[in-house]
């Protein structure tokens, strides 16, 4: 199981897309993997597009008894999981097929426990935008309670160091939740290459929401997840409204050419 890398991949409804998301972890250069699907109830035929998968041995598929939300999804997963390096991938999302070997390579070489990469946005027919997403070469923990920097389909992260991470059943910023708790433990550092396709605009994506709704979203993860006071939720959801403008005029680009 040395250098094994256990992708988690959570998927409710996702049957339109989902057998690219997983062909795109088949594709890896580097094939030291594990994939564990935890499926959330699906009410499409999610399920019967993942059982054409299952020949594969690396892949392994779970459902939950009842519809309990990604969080859950991703803590069965992970709590699956045996690979030294934890990697996410969303059942709507895709990687390039060098993203994990080159992801390895610069943890390895650097001596990194957590890290991420660029990605570029594509739309619900998987046609890119034009918009590529970066971020900041080294986020600390007090950097990431300033913002969600990393894309989640871009981290992976030492398990050796880090060890189980298990978060709390909130809604949305799951992700969020876990950088939160990784970042205790190491500091992540930008691969900059663009290595990953972010399905954005998907009905039911966060992406898709208005602002008063992601407000209240930060504000959940901040005091229910963090357990922090009323008035450290407000200041630290506020911090995080601050630094997504500043994300958004620095590490944001829209092409010229696609």
């Amino acid at each position: 199981m040395k250098d094994l890398v256990s992708v988690i991949m959570p998927s409710y409804n996702t049957a339109e897309y989902i057998a690219q998301s997983i062909e795109s972890v088949i594709a890896q250069t580097y094939s030291n993997w594990e994939l564990i699907i935890v499926d959330d109830c699906s009410t499409d035929n999610t399920d019967e597009v993942i059982k054409k998968y299952l020949s594969d041995e690396r892949i392994t598929y779970f459902k939950n008894e009842r519809n309990s939300g990604a969080a859950v999804s991703r803590n069965k997963a992970l709590r699956e999981a045996k690979g030294r390096w934890i990697a996410f991938l969303d059942s709507d999302d895709l990687w390039l097929p060098e993203k994990l070997e080159k992801q390895v390579n610069f943890m390895k070489r650097n001596d990194y426990h957590f890290s991420y990469t660029n990605y570029s946005e594509i739309d619900e027919s998987g046609q890119k935008n034009g918009v590529v997403v970066t971020g900041p070469k080294k986020i600390t923990k007090s950097g990431f309670y300033n913002y969600c920097w990393p894309g989640c389909l871009t981290v992976m992260y030492d398990a050796n160091v880090v060890g189980l991470i298990q978060i709390a059943d909130i809604k949305k910023n799951n992700d969020y939740a876990m950088w939160l708790k990784v970042c205790r433990k190491a500091d992540c550092y930008l691969l900059n290459e663009n290595l990953s396709l972010y399905r954005r605009g998907r009905k039911g994506s966060i992406s898709n929401h208005n602002i008063k709704e992601l407000i209240g979203w930060h504000y959940k993860l901040f005091r229910d997840a963090q357990n922090e006071s009323v008035l450290r939720a407000g200041f630290n959801t506020f911090r995080n409204l601050m630094f997504g403008t500043i994300k958004k005029k620095i590490y944001v680009k829209k092409l010229i050419r696609l």
